[in-house]
């Protein structure tokens, strides 16, 4: 399963169905800092519910903390300014997936340690200008599970019966 990295998250409620989401199909969340909230803040623990006290979550204070603690073998990059779409990427056990800020995306601190080949976007209507934090972490991490087979998912006779 791949790693969800949020780079500075600034909206607690988007954290916390963030944490949600990671819960569900068990990924590790990695939250980096500097960030606006804490993580006992009141959105975020109504955005979270009760998966907030089961979430594999870690807090980096900075970007620098996080790769010096993490050493990930390949950080991919969800972002605009890729080339490759997030179909033709392939992903492989262990990755890490950044995605950036809400208002700002990623800066350059990022930019400059992900090599180009290593950042995937999400196809979009010429119109349109972003896609909400939250669904873009779930439209990558559901493409990366079903590459899996989605390993680890329920059995489906344990959810219909």
């Amino acid at each position: 399963m791949i790693d969800i990295v949020l780079y500075r998250p600034e909206m607690p409620g988007n954290a916390g169905n963030i944490m949600r989401l990671c819960v569900n199909f068990g990924a590790k969340l990695h939250m980096i800092g500097p960030m606006p909230f804490v993580m006992d803040d009141r959105k975020l623990r109504r955005a979270g519910l009760d998966y907030r006290e089961i979430v594999n979550v870690k807090v980096h204070t900075n970007f620098s903390s996080f790769l010096n603690d993490e050493k990930p073998k390949r950080l991919i990059a969800s972002t605009a300014h890729a080339r490759k779409t997030l179909g033709e990427f392939h992903f492989e056990e262990g990755d890490y997936v950044i995605f950036g800020r809400e208002k700002e995306g990623l800066s350059d601190e990022v930019y400059n340690v992900v090599p180009q080949d290593l950042r995937l976007r999400i196809p979009m209507a010429p119109e349109s200008r972003c896609i909400n934090l939250c669904n873009s972490v779930a439209i990558v991490a559901y493409e990366a599970w079903r590459q899996s087979g989605f390993s680890g998912a329920a059995d489906a006779r344990d959810v219909i019966d």
